[in-house]
């Protein structure tokens, strides 16, 4: 029993309310489809189930250990580099060590945060749409950016709408105090999410790597880590 009901939370994950007028939209949808012709019913009933899925808000497992910061997102880790922040961050306009993970349609796109701290400052910037994974998209699209201040140390954290993506939904203001892994805001419909570490930080991911959001170690502030040795296969 305990097993079935494991499977069972697996499979029917929490909904994030973000969610609700979207599947209402569908569902409403699928009627007026079903109603005119059967078989495309049975396609909006699809696209119902995938709304659904798209904002599921799972439970996470977040590592506490001081100086780590786990990935604000779902996806894949497809940036390592080094980079001048955006200037919106009023962060020191010298370099650091961008981390970026790429949400596609079929991640959760619930975002948490990466470190345990205080937020110092949000700022909205209207932008394109370009394709997420593009670097230039970083100084481009539409994107929400804060910086959170965590045992002296100051990181950026830049949600970025993408390709298909219209509308970055935040939980949070300045002043406010984030727990690691705790979550704080959404984008909707594919996107990108960028972090910005000293360059003294320790990287502890690789390129193509598969990042869960409030689960994975992005970085270790403290650099009490080793880096860390990939293989692809």
């Amino acid at each position: 029993m305990t097993d079935i009901l494991e499977s069972m939370r697996r499979i029917f994950v929490p909904i994030h309310k973000e969610g609700y007028p979207f599947i209402l939209i569908a569902l409403f949808a699928t009627i007026v489809l079903a109603w005119l012709w059967s078989p495309l019913g049975w396609i909006g009933a699809i696209l119902t189930v995938w709304v659904c899925y798209f904002f599921r808000d799972p439970p996470r497992v977040t590592p506490l250990r001081e100086g780590l910061v786990v990935s604000p997102a779902d996806g894949r880790v497809n940036l390592i580099t080094t980079a001048v922040p955006p200037a919106e961050l009023s962060l020191p306009p010298e370099p650091m060590t961008r981390i970026s993970v790429f949400m596609n349609v079929f991640d959760c796109h619930v975002n948490r945060s990466p470190v345990t701290g205080r937020i110092e400052q949000i700022l909205y910037t209207p932008g394109l749409f370009l394709n997420a994974e593009l670097d230039k998209a970083s100084e481009d699209n539409e994107r929400n950016a804060l910086v959170i201040e965590t045992a002296g140390t100051r990181i950026g954290v830049v949600q970025i709408a993408g390709l298909v993506a219209r509308r970055i939904v935040s939980f949070v203001k300045v002043g406010d105090s984030l727990s690691t892994g705790e979550r704080f805001g959404l984008i909707r419909f594919g996107s990108r999410l960028d972090i910005y570490v000293p360059m003294s930080a320790q990287v502890l991911v690789g390129l193509g790597q598969t990042a869960v959001a409030g689960e994975t170690v992005l970085a270790d502030l403290t650099a009490n880590e080793p880096a860390r040795q990939y293989r692809n296969g």
